[in-house]
């Protein structure tokens, strides 16, 4: 049977913290608690269920936390809780069989993430598998008995076990302040933070969180860029032109991004959105089709679906045409079902 450290990342988490300790305390060899910084009872709440309790001064960086958190681990692997997840009776009872019989050469488990959607999190799926049970040391092995070479790709099971994710609140604006410091403070963020960061902003961003943002993308538009990023930015510029009501800026985003065949769905509906504030509903409709049934997105799934589709109804009730209004309501609840 394998053994498992729990270890987690925290900071003022009194509301929730005994309901996820009540559940991983179940199936952990023992619990690891790293605080950032609580004002209020988290540790003392921590500490009726393990004495490893580990101050870390907070320096805005969320992987050295928990990195130091694994630092402190003993056993064989390492299982990674927030404080505001939750496991049911069932998924506890399936972590331990899992422990029984968890073959030693698999390095990381995958349980899905559920729950995604009650606070607009960058995650596009109420329910995605995520990295949640690691081997704490990992044992290289040579393969090829000819031009032989280490095996670098780790050994990951995807298993059945679902974790519940109940937040209190949105992390978006957290988030969001968090990415401006790095930039203001000039520390590069990596393609998949940029990326990341679009997402954010398409599931979760208000007006003032794009424009908050456009200067950086701006300044990263006219850098080389990956294809998932320069995507990215030429959403984020095209949303940008819809809320400053720029021309320019929009067609520009929007031209670039469609100039390869594959044009992204949340471009395709801000043109939309910008042509119905026009009062252009044929030019409208034009876009929001296109962002439903010809594009793909690439930041936030309500974009080639509930907006686009909403942006349809709107338009054809505009323009007196019921027939199809009514299609697209129909089309609107078959997608918001699936």
């Amino acid at each position: 049977m394998i053994t498992i450290s729990t270890c987690m990342i925290v900071k003022n988490e009194e509301r929730f913290l005994a309901r996820c300790l009540d559940c991983v305390k179940a199936f952990s060899d023992e619990i690891i608690i790293v605080d950032t910084g609580s004002t209020d009872r988290t540790k003392e709440i921590a500490a009726q269920y393990t004495p490893n309790i580990y101050d870390f001064p907070w320096v805005n960086d969320f992987a050295a936390a928990r990195n130091f958190s694994f630092s402190k681990a003993t056993m064989e692997y390492i299982y990674i809780a927030d404080a505001d997840e939750m496991i049911d009776a069932d998924n506890i009872r399936q972590i331990l069989d899992l422990k029984k019989i968890l073959l030693p050469e698999v390095e990381i488990v995958q349980m899905y993430y559920t729950n995604q959607l009650e606070f607009g999190t960058t995650y596009n799926y109420d329910k995605e598998y995520r990295p949640k049970l690691v081997k704490r040391l990992r044992t290289f092995y040579w393969q090829d008995p000819l031009h032989e070479t280490l095996r670098l790709e780790p050994i990951i099971f995807d298993s059945d076990i679902a974790i519940i994710h109940k937040p209190h609140e949105s992390h978006a604006s957290r988030d969001f302040a968090n990415l401006q410091a790095f930039i203001q403070a000039g520390t590069p963020l990596s393609s998949k933070l940029n990326i990341m960061y679009a997402k954010e902003l398409f599931i979760a961003g208000n007006n003032s969180d794009f424009l908050t943002a456009k200067p950086y993308f701006m300044q990263l538009s006219k850098q080389i860029l990956s294809e998932g990023e320069l995507k990215a930015v030429q959403c984020v510029l095209a949303k940008c032109g819809v809320i400053e009501r720029n021309p320019h800026l929009i067609l520009g985003s929007a031209l670039k991004n469609i100039a390869d065949g594959n044009g992204s769905s949340e471009v395709c509906a801000c043109l939309g959105e910008y042509y119905e504030a026009c009062e252009d509903f044929s030019e409208a409709i034009l876009w929001y089709y296109n962002a439903v049934y010809e594009t793909q997105c690439e930041l936030a799934i309500r974009y080639g679906s509930e907006l686009p589709l909403n942006g349809l109804i709107r338009c054809y009730r505009a323009i007196g045409d019921s027939e199809q209004a009514a299609y697209y309501e129909h089309e609107l609840q078959v997608s918001t079902a699936g």
